[in-house]
This record gives C-alpha cells, structure tokens and sequence, in this order.
C-alpha cells in the first residue's frame, strides 16, 4: 500500500517515533511505501513530499520536533482546500493517510474521512487533552522539563526570599501544570478548570510564610483565567483555528501577588522549552507503539479512526468522538492538590 504521513499543529516530542514505528513496520511486514506530506495540510494542499523509507527515518528515534515539520494550516480556511488536498491524494496514488495531530488537525481528518479518504489519526497534544486517550506522547517530556524547571527554582527563590509564577502550557486544560505542580512541591498549583481566586493564592503564601518558610512557588497553567474573567493573551491576534496566543498570566500574577502580600515576587515563562528536545523512554515507547498501531488500522481498514491509549493497551475510536470535546483535569486530580494545602482556617 502506499501511505501518506503528516504531523500538524505544535511540535512535541515522540512525533518521530511515531512516523518511524509506522514506517518500520510498513515496509518491513507489509511491503509498503510512504509519503511524507512537509508542514502539515500545507504540504498536502501543496503537493510538498519528502519520501519515508528505513533511509530517511534511521536515526530519528530520540529526536525533538518532527522530520516532516508542520504548521497550523486549516484547510477550512483556504479556498478550494479540499480540493486540492482531494488532487494531491490521487496524485500520489495513496490508499491511506495517517495524520498525526491534536483535535484541529483531526478535524480536517474527520473532514477528509466524510469526503471518501482512508484517514487514521494518531493523538499528538502537548496539553494532554485530546478525548478518547489516556495519555498523548510528548506530555510526559513536557511535564519532566517542567518539574525540573520548578526544582532548579526552588534554589533561587530560597536564596532571595521570593515568590516565583511558573507559567506552563495548558490552553484549556491544566494536565502540565498540576502534575508538575505536585511533583514539583509547588505551593499553589493554577488551572483553567478552575477561575484563579487570589485571595486563595495570597492565603496559601502567607500561610507558608507565618511557618518559616520565606519563598514559595506559584504554578499557573497559561490558559488559567484572571480574576477578571479573560486569559491573558500576547497580542490581540488570532491563528489560522481561531486560537489567540496566550502568553503573561504569570506576570499579571506576580504583580498582583506583590501588591497584595509585599513579598518580592517575579515570573518565569517556561514556553516552548517544555516543546523542545529528546523524548523521555516513555514517549519514545508510547508514540511507537501509536506508530505502529496506525500501521495496523489502516492494513484492518478501520479508518475514520484514532489510536488511543486506554489504561495501558493501545485501541482506537472514532475521529468524531476524539474532537467532540477537550479532555479536563478530574476532581480525583484536583482533590490530591487541595489535600496537600492547608485548609480555609489553618493556623
């Protein structure tokens, strides 16, 4: 068969260890050829390629990024998209494509799946957030950059007395910022599941400071909203999903903490250095078997589909049920974080 591979949206480490799991075991049990498709539905809609064969994806395993690089291209929003991606396909005389992305990628997928192409979808997230699967690959990297970054500043805020705001990824869901959070002893951990109560936030830092402890450490996920209700966003502009960048909640933090409290207080943004650099042994391991799982759906012709991890087995559900809605941190998680805070009325 031959086979059209993408990777869409945000880079995150594992996305080449998936394309090599999948291209492995293509050609290595089944014969097949691939395509790789440059820059996401970019590349489709441009008919830009490079070819994916044991060559090109050698070596590739413990690499960052992605070989195939990518963009935010919505297909939706260009004239005649899916016509051209409808033109491309039957040029290279592909009978499948495997889209590696998180839910804007996946529903120009779903939308290439109603429209008669064989589409298998393999969840990439950074935020962890995609429906259906237990875990995406690149998050637990993510998280162990983060927790490593909380550690080295644990040091430095001790030394000065300060409070630090550790902004992390996490546009609508704060699966980075509460697992780092706790693992890294984080005194007050900030979600976008949850409005941010500063009176709570201030409540918690004095609480540590009346007990001798003169620093601490704020973790606020990106996407948490302000007090006033809005994220806090760089600039007023928007990407091709209609996404703003969000970018300062932590400096609007620090500021108000210091206001509020008189303890120094300062920021740190954290941003693309959780994207970047080698996998850790479980991504690596997790985005393999994702390559490899894709591979297998489209030689049982189960398309319209998405790999998933459930517990610990790899299986698979409908593009549509993946895209339907944004996986949320859970009470269960939340509750660990309030059980490690002191309660409204400590002393």
């Amino acid at each position: 068969m031959r086979v059209g591979m993408l990777t869409g949206g945000g880079d995150c480490p594992g996305l080449n260890a998936v394309i090599r799991g999948a291209v492995r075991k293509g050609i290595l049990h089944h014969g097949d050829e691939f395509v790789g498709f440059m820059e996401g539905w970019r590349g489709v809609i441009e008919n830009t390629t490079m070819p994916l064969n044991l060559e090109t994806t050698s070596g590739i395993l413990h690499r960052g990024g992605t070989i195939l690089r990518s963009s935010r291209t919505n297909v939706k929003k260009i004239p005649g998209g899916f016509e051209k991606c409808l033109e491309t396909i039957e040029k290279n005389k592909l009978d499948a494509l495997i889209a590696l992305g998180g839910d804007d990628t996946q529903s120009i997928s779903l939308a290439l799946s109603e429209r008669g192409v064989k589409c298998v979808g393999v969840p990439k997230t950074i935020d962890n957030d995609l429906s259906g699967t237990d875990q995406c690959f690149g998050f637990d990297t993510a998280v162990s950059i983060a927790t490593e970054a909380i550690d080295r500043l644990h040091s430095t805020a001790e030394s000065h007395n300060r409070v630090l705001v550790v902004e992390v990824m996490g546009r609508d869901a704060g699966w980075i910022a509460i697992t780092s959070g706790i693992a890294g002893g984080a005194d007050a951990i900030l979600v976008p599941e949850l409005p941010i109560d500063l009176d709570e936030v201030c409540r918690l830092l004095k609480y540590r400071h009346d007990h001798g402890k003169k620093f601490s450490i704020v973790v606020v996920a990106e996407g948490a909203h302000l007090p006033a209700g809005g994220q806090s966003t760089h600039d007023t502009s928007l990407d091709a999903f209609g996404h703003a960048r969000l970018s300062g909640v932590a400096q609007a933090l620090a500021e108000e903490i210091e206001k509020r409290t008189k303890y120094e207080t300062r920021s740190v943004n954290l941003g693309h250095t959780q994207r970047g650099g080698t996998p850790t042994a479980y991504d690596r391991m997790l985005a393999t078997r994702y390559g490899v799982a894709a591979i297998d759906l489209v030689h049982q012709g189960k398309f319209g589909r998405l790999v998933v991890l459930k517990g610990t087995q790899i299986s698979d559900i409908p593009l549509a049920d993946a895209i339907a809605k944004t996986r949320t941190v859970g009470e269960d998680l939340l509750e660990v974080m309030r059980s490690l805070q002191p309660p409204v009325g400590a002393v």
